[in-house]
Order: C-alpha cells, then sequence, then structure tokens
C-alpha cells in the first residue's frame, strides 16, 4: 500500500492517514496542548522559526506545529484523500 504524504511545509511531509486534526493554535486549549507536548516531547515543529498558523495531531499523539495556514494543510489533505 503506498502511503500518501501531506505537505506540510518547508519540504516537511506527514503520513496523511495518520492526520487526526489540523486546527487553528489561537485558542487556549491550543496552547496547552502544544505546551504539554513539549513538556511530554511529543511536539515537533516544523515552522523554521516562522509563527505557526496550525497545529497538526496525529494518531501516534505526536503535535506537529506548521507555518502554514490550517485551511491550506486541510484543503491538500482534502485533496489527497480524494484522489484515492
Amino acid at each position: 500500500m503506498e502511503k500518501k504524504l501531506l505537505n506540510i511545509g518547508f519540504g516537511n511531509t506527514v503520513v496523511a492517514e495518520r492526520v487526526l486534526a489540523i486546527l487553528t493554535p489561537n485558542s487556549a486549549p491550543m496552547k496547552r496542548l502544544k505546551d504539554e507536548a513539549k513538556d511530554e516531547k511529543r511536539l515537533i515543529d516544523a515552522t523554521h522559526g516562522r509563527r505557526t498558523r496550525s497545529v497538526i495531531v496525529m494518531d501516534s499523539n505526536h503535535i506537529f506545529l506548521s507555518a502554514i495556514q490550517a485551511e491550506t494543510i486541510s484543503q491538500r489533505y482534502d485533496d489527497l484523500m480524494v484522489s484515492e
């Protein structure tokens, strides 16, 4: 089975089938989620020093941060999953 890779910006990809949620980072619960993941060493920062614009929750309980808008990543995800 071929794995579909979701581009989350700056050459970084994740396996699309393992994505649970693509969220915006601005709410208090998202900030807590990021802080907890960082404390537990489950946070992966793929922003390359830029502002975090989306939070991607994986089925492995890892949290990815991306500098790409959540709407853009969601569209990329939809495009990948529809092309099956």
